[in-house]
């Protein structure tokens, strides 16, 4: 993987990696301690513990992180696991990639998911081989809805309760960081 990282104004992304994941899912965070890196009020929460057993099959199936995986969201300035988010899996044979995110509920409506989601957006058309990234979320869920809109996807569709978004690589548009 090219780049180890991912730094926006207020957040580092670092990819998980299968002894993370494991500690992280036996309730141990040995080798995030080492880095200097605690858990946010309620990390991992429910959603990132039922995602752990998928995160590390991704996992040992890629090898090492491609990228293509997930990354966990970390305050700068507390240097507090805040999150997560990243991608289901490498880019299909139409260059689609499907993205997902949260954020502890203590650290949500100030704006990280958008800025993470950011992050994992222009890592991921950096990569030639993407070319569509879709995202899902409830349609009752009015934060991510406003946080895909802002981030500029479209809907598709709307099937049993659950809104599906893409957002284009544009050609002609350079990604800058």
């Amino acid at each position: 993987m090219k780049s180890k990282k991912i730094t926006t104004e207020r957040l580092y992304l670092l990819p998980f990696t299968i002894q993370i994941a494991k500690e992280v899912m036996d309730g141990h965070f040995t080798s995030l301690s080492a880095q200097g890196l605690n858990p946010g009020k309620g990390w991992p929460d429910e959603d990132l513990m039922e995602c752990l057993p998928r995160i590390i099959e991704n996992l040992e199936l890629a090898g090492e992180p491609s990228g293509f995986e997930s990354w966990m969201i970390i305050d700068k300035a507390s240097k507090s696991l805040i999150g997560d988010g990243g991608f289901k899996g490498r880019p299909d044979a139409e260059g689609v990639v499907d993205l997902g995110y949260g954020i502890i509920a203590a650290e949500r409506r100030k704006g990280y998911a958008a800025e993470a989601a950011e992050g994992l957006i222009k890592w991921a058309f950096k990569q030639p081989e993407v070319k569509v990234i879709t995202a899902r979320c409830r349609h009752v869920n009015e934060a991510s809805t406003k946080t895909l809109t802002n981030l500029g996807f479209y809907q598709k569709f709307i099937k049993e309760e659950m809104v599906h978004w893409f957002l284009l690589r544009e050609p002609n548009k350079k990604i800058t960081e």
